[in-house]
């Protein structure tokens, strides 16, 4: 079998296994450009970190953001919170108690913008009421915080 068949069988498994593919200054033909197609084709999370607007290594990055609504990465906050692991964990914590209504609001929230309480309500489904009740109680935990434009959720750090 020629070694470009194994590049892509290879590149659709990576894409496949992974929760997210984040592509890292391509050039307009890099190979990692195929793994992020195989990744779009999934409905995978796609992001890029691209370098200068000038710079040609960075082509393909800016092709990501421009066809594929890739997401634009700056920090590994940024890859966390794309990869749906916006608390930092890889995996759920078992020990922690929350209410259906808990989780809905926290997966209405983003670590990096702010959302006001009408937004939070619309994602959610639940009523503005209920929503606030929520963001209270989780703001006393300190997993929310509410800044000028509304609400977001809080990175812990220590686990």
């Amino acid at each position: 079998m020629p070694s470009c068949c194994r590049f892509c069988q290879r590149n659709r498994l990576i894409a496949a296994l992974s929760d997210a593919t984040v592509v890292v200054e391509a050039g307009w033909r890099s190979g990692s450009l195929n793994t992020a197609g195989h990744a779009a084709a999934l409905g995978r999370p796609l992001g890029a970190v691209p370098g200068p607007i000038t710079s040609t290594a960075s082509a393909g990055c800016h092709r990501l953001m421009r066809e594929y609504d890739a997401r634009c990465i700056t920090s590994s906050d940024d890859v966390r919170e794309l990869a749906g692991w916006g608390d930092g964990a890889l995996f759920p914590d078992p020990m922690d108690d929350r209410t259906d209504r808990t989780t809905r609001v926290i997966d209405a929230l983003s670590v990096r913008t702010e959302k006001d309480l009408a937004q939070i309500a619309r994602s959610s489904g639940l009523a503005p009421a209920e929503v606030e009740v929520e963001l209270g109680l989780l703001a006393l935990a300190g997993g929310v915080e509410q800044g000028s434009r509304g609400w977001r959720r809080v990175v812990s750090r220590a686990r």
